[in-house]
Order: C-alpha cells, then sequence, then structure tokens
C-alpha cells in the first residue's frame, strides 16, 4: 500500500476524511459532497470500510454515480478530482472535494427537496436557514449594518454568561420572532462577532474570542 494512502487511512474518518465501502445512492452520496463543499473540504475514500479495512471498488459504475451525485443531484454542481490507488490487491478510489467559493451547495433529498449539509467532526449535518443566508451574504458586495439594540444586549448579555445560545433560547429570551432573531444572528456572524458551534448535532451560537 502506498504510504500516502496508508496514512490517510490511518487518519480514521472525521472534518476532512469520510470512508465508503461502496457508492450504491447517488443521492445519499450528494450530502457529503455537499458537506465537504460548504465547509472546508474533504476527501472521499471509495473502496474502504468504516473501520479502515480495504474492500475496493467493485466496478466502474460506482465512478459514474459520483459523477450523477455532483452534477444530477447537487446544486450548483460540485467540482472534484478523483485518483485510483491499489492495495492490496484491490482499487481504491480517493475523490477530492475543495472548499467552494460560492457556497451553498444543495443535494437533493428523496422527496426531491434541495437541502444544504455542513461537514462536523465525521457526519454530515443539515445546515439550518441562518447558515444559508450567511453564504449568501458573504457572497454579495457590500457591507453589513448593525443596529445595537436592546436583542443584541440580551444576546452578548447570555453569551458572557454561557457558553452557546440556540436560536429557540435567543428568541425566547429578546422577546423576538424567528425572522428578526435570524437577521440578528446572521449579521453577527458575518461581522465576525459570533459564530455557529455545534451541540448535541444542533446549530447553536457562541462568541469569538478575540
Amino acid at each position: 500500500m502506498h504510504p500516502y494512502l496508508k496514512n490517510l487511512i490511518a487518519e480514521g474518518e472525521g472534518q476532512h476524511l469520510d470512508f465508503k465501502f461502496e457508492i450504491s445512492d447517488s443521492k445519499k452520496i450528494a450530502r457529503t459532497l455537499s458537506a465537504f463543499a460548504n465547509t472546508g473540504g474533504g476527501i472521499l475514500l471509495v473502496g474502504v470500510k468504516d473501520n479502515g479495512r480495504i474492500a475496493g471498488v467493485r466496478s466502474d459504475e460506482e465512478y459514474y454515480m459520483l459523477e450523477a451525485a455532483a452534477g444530477m443531484h447537487c446544486k450548483p454542481e460540485v467540482d472534484f478530482t478523483t485518483r485510483q490507488w491499489q492495495a492490496d490487491g484491490r482499487t481504491v478510489l480517493e475523490v477530492k472535494i475543495e472548499k467552494s467559493s460560492s457556497p451553498p451547495h444543495f443535494a437533493r433529498s428523496d422527496d426531491g427537496k434541495w437541502l444544504a449539509y455542513i461537514r462536523v467532526r465525521d457526519e454530515n449535518i443539515l445546515a439550518n436557514q441562518v447558515m444559508i443566508r450567511v453564504w449568501k451574504r458573504r457572497s454579495r458586495p457590500g457591507g453589513t449594518l448593525v443596529r445595537y439594540s436592546d436583542a443584541e444586549k440580551i444576546l452578548f448579555d447570555h453569551l458572557r454568561q454561557n457558553e452557546t445560545i440556540s436560536m429557540s433560547t435567543f428568541q425566547r429570551i429578546a422577546k423576538i420572532n424567528n425572522r428578526k432573531a435570524g437577521t440578528i444572528l446572521v449579521n453577527l456572524i458575518v461581522l465576525g462577532l459570533i459564530e455557529p458551534a455545534f451541540k448535541d448535532k444542533k446549530i447553536v451560537y457562541k462568541m469569538i474570542l478575540k
């Protein structure tokens, strides 16, 4: 086995690395492509079991399903490059996805909905509307103007006493609706004052310490 592949497998699955025994569902693999592109990029090793054992790619059909996932089941299309490695007499397909310069990339669900994902450790987590609005805001020219109102003060007071806050908690303690809470969170994330975090597989928000 080539040392590069051996070292990759030894790292184990994580934020930027995922193992796939096989590709049998283009829509499912599209979620991983979306998550890597939207977060920080990553590598998908096809033909490797979760425990790191080499299973090998079964046929060229898996590559075509990967192409279908990136082109037909991701919007906009996710770019990737591939390389084949030989290990223990079997072929491992390395799929490299770069961090996108224009997120969000959406993946089509089984019921036809377009959903965006982010990569958190070794899982693909559904992105919420705040994250989607942040991506879209960052892609637009112009600055962000924030009025420091009672709601922002309540948010920062809470974060000085607690590590994180959820959207629902923010709405409740600030006595504001979902839309206003989301707009405040988006503005503060874009300004670099708070950032999303992940707790119990849910997106929460925390203050950026400088």
